[in-house]
């Protein structure tokens, strides 16, 4: 018997009213087990059938550059685009979220909300304006102009991320800063940046991954065959002179692309939940 005591009176209540109070609790827990393991299923059931393409003839292919293609060259193309493309939207979301959240002006939200509706435009709708910018301007059939252009179209989301970190940064750090003599760009760079790291890593993932599997752009922007990144490059060796794909083939080159973005994401996997979750929630 267990006793609860009232503002006015001491009720006292059989254990056996508690029982059920605790197979309620046990039974939502128990589901959100059920929840993550069908989840877990159903996401790690591709990467399981893809694996299983995998075979040493279909490696041996990808790394054949008899077709005058090499993977590795190709892999390398890759990287370049990607870090290209990751730096400048850093740095570009870093400035654009920190002037939307702590320096605003007449029309900022405008502005914002303006950036943010360019999710909404296709990038397969506009690629033939920016093939014809990129080949008056010189950046045609340049794995710069690839970068600068992928790097464009991943701005709205890192904007939207830092926006938000910059935002969930009491302004008071940043007072205390200016106080001390620091500019806003001191301010930014020495109090609010390292705060709003998880923002930083988040958009540099993200941007890191669209650049380094983008296949559209590279293929319509690039035209030298040494120029092509990884993923046009497997869509070339996985097709046979009839234009039939070799599935094996590009199984195995999707494993390969995979991997860099599995190596990045485990050791960056804990900033980078956290930056979303700043960006979500805020």
């Amino acid at each position: 018997m267990t006793a609860t005591l009232s503002s006015t009176t001491l009720v006292v209540l059989p254990r056996a009213t508690q029982r059920p109070r605790q197979r309620q609790r046990l039974l939502p827990r128990f589901a959100w087990w059920v929840i993550s393991i069908c989840l877990a299923v159903l996401f790690l059931y591709p990467i399981g059938v893809m694996l299983s393409q995998v075979g040493p003839d279909d490696l041996a292919q990808i790394f054949d550059s008899s077709r005058g293609l090499s993977v590795w060259q190709s892999a390398g193309n890759s990287a370049f685009v990607a870090l290209l493309a990751t730096g400048v939207a850093v740095v570009v979301s870093t400035c654009a979220g920190y002037a939307f959240a702590k320096l605003p002006y007449r029309g900022s939200t405008i502005a914002f909300f303006v950036t943010l509706v360019t999710f909404m435009i296709p990038f397969q709708a506009i690629i033939t304006p920016l093939y014809l910018v990129l080949r008056d301007i010189g950046l045609q059939n340049n794995l710069v102009g690839v970068a600068l252009v992928i790097a464009t179209f991943n701005l709205p989301l890192g904007i939207f991320l830092m926006r938000n970190s910059f935002a969930a940064i009491p302004s008071s750090l940043e007072e205390a800063a200016q106080i001390d003599g620091a500019t806003a760009f001191s301010a930014m760079w020495r109090v609010m940046l390292p705060v709003a790291l998880p923002g930083v890593v988040s958009t540099a993932l993200l941007s890191f991954f669209g650049a380094w599997n983008e296949f559209f752009a590279a293929l319509i922007l690039i035209t030298d065959q040494k120029l092509y990144t990884l993923p046009v490059s497997i869509g070339i060796l996985s097709a046979d002179a009839n234009f039939q794909l070799d599935f094996g083939l590009m199984q195995t080159g999707v494993a390969i692309t995979v991997i860099p973005c599995v190596i990045v994401y485990l050791v960056l996997q804990k900033y980078y939940v956290a930056g979303l979750l700043n960006g979500a929630l805020k």
